[in-house]
């Protein structure tokens, strides 16, 4: 099997590319740096064209926001250029959508959705001008240190709506999740929403079959909905812990939500979240959830101590989704794990010091 690679976004400066060989002729799995790309303050969230995994969207995090475009592969390198820079259309984009010829994008800081006309060839980004939506905002949330505006935290394509493009945006700071669709115009609107526990603050959300699971940062809980299309509601179906060590320090939230597709490896569904900053010696836990018994009953069944300090990112990759990349923002570097028992458990086969990998918050396997 050739090695792997593997771009990682950053609470640096930089998208570091990284190789990952799971089977090299002598010895363990490696995981090494191939080479890095400096973009700019914070390009946290990466993501490929849907059609040009060459290509690749980066925002960055600071306060008069900015999305990147980088090409790989020019003349033969593994190293990326920057060939397009954009205002984001607000203050520090947390997360991108990318479609053929848009780019979604959501501003933690200001509240606001903004898109941008994108291509696969040069300019890249077709205006310096994006189309903004601000989001509503009533009141301060319970939580008023992280609940003073609106948050959109993500912006996904919800896979279950197969007659129209509906888009989701978890709002971390009014405790929803946004239901947006296009009008005639080709511009996005709010169609509806969904209500979340007062404080909770809906950080990423996953879809399968009719049910929605959305990850609660603030309370570390995995919130699980029915989910109709529209203009049906969605029901409640239960909320649980990410964690089963109560109760939870005042410096814990949650992170990530991933539910890979079962295949002929994995043939059982789970759900995997992440938990950071954990007290403990070894670091943050990854939870795993079993849906054995139904789409709408998760079950909480292993918790794995990553070693790593801050898990923001994760993503699964390689042949049937066996390998997983994780990062310590704040202390461990990258590591990848190998999904075990059944997709039940994490063993971690390689990793790669923050001493070389500054800060890693996002991934994407090429």
């Amino acid at each position: 099997m050739a090695p792997l690679t593997i771009f990682v976004a950053s609470y640096a400066d930089s998208i570091y590319t990284l190789s990952f060989d799971p089977v090299p002729s002598t010895g363990s799995p490696t995981l090494n740096l191939l080479a890095r790309t400096i973009v700019g303050h914070r390009p946290s969230w990466i993501a490929f064209h849907p059609s040009d995994k060459s290509l690749v969207y980066t925002g960055l995090e600071q306060a008069d926001g900015e999305v990147a475009a980088i090409k790989y592969g020019r003349g033969g390198t593994v190293e990326g250029e920057v060939v397009a820079r954009a205002k984001s259309g607000g203050a520090d984009p947390c997360h991108l959508l990318v479609a053929e010829d848009e780019l979604i994008i959501g501003n933690y800081s200001s509240g606001t959705i903004a898109t941008l006309p994108i291509s696969t060839s040069a300019p890249y980004i077709l205006s310096p001008h994006p189309w903004t939506l601000s989001m509503p905002f009533e009141h301060v949330g319970r939580n008023k240190t992280r609940q003073s505006s609106s948050h959109p935290h993500q912006v996904i394509l919800n896979p279950l709506n197969q007659t129209e493009k509906e888009l989701l945006v978890p709002d971390l700071g009014t405790d929803k999740v946004w239901r947006l669709t296009k009008r005639s115009d080709g511009k996005w609107s709010i169609r509806d929403h969904i209500d979340f526990e007062a404080g909770s603050g809906p950080r990423h959300v996953a879809a399968r079959g009719n049910t929605l699971y959305t990850l609660l940062e603030l309370t570390l809980k995995l919130a699980v909905h029915t989910f109709p299309p529209l203009p049906a509601t969605p029901t409640p179906l239960t909320s649980l812990f990410t964690l089963s060590a109560l109760p939870i320090p005042d410096t814990m939230s949650a992170a990530e939500i991933l539910l890979p597709e079962p295949n002929a490896s994995f043939p059982e569904t789970f759900i995997y979240t992440s938990n950071r900053n954990d007290p403990h010696s070894e670091g943050d836990t990854i939870a795993i959830f079993s849906l054995a018994t139904g789409e709408g009953q998760p079950e909480l069944v292993n918790e794995v101590r990553t070693g790593l300090i801050h898990v923001r990112g994760m993503v699964f990759g390689g042949d049937e989704d066996k390998y997983l990349v994780v990062g310590g923002a704040e202390g461990g570097g990258v590591k990848v794990f190998e999904r075990i028992d059944g997709g039940k458990g994490l063993q971690e086969i390689a990793k790669l010091g923050e001493d070389v990998v500054g800060r890693p918050t996002g991934f994407l396997w090429y």
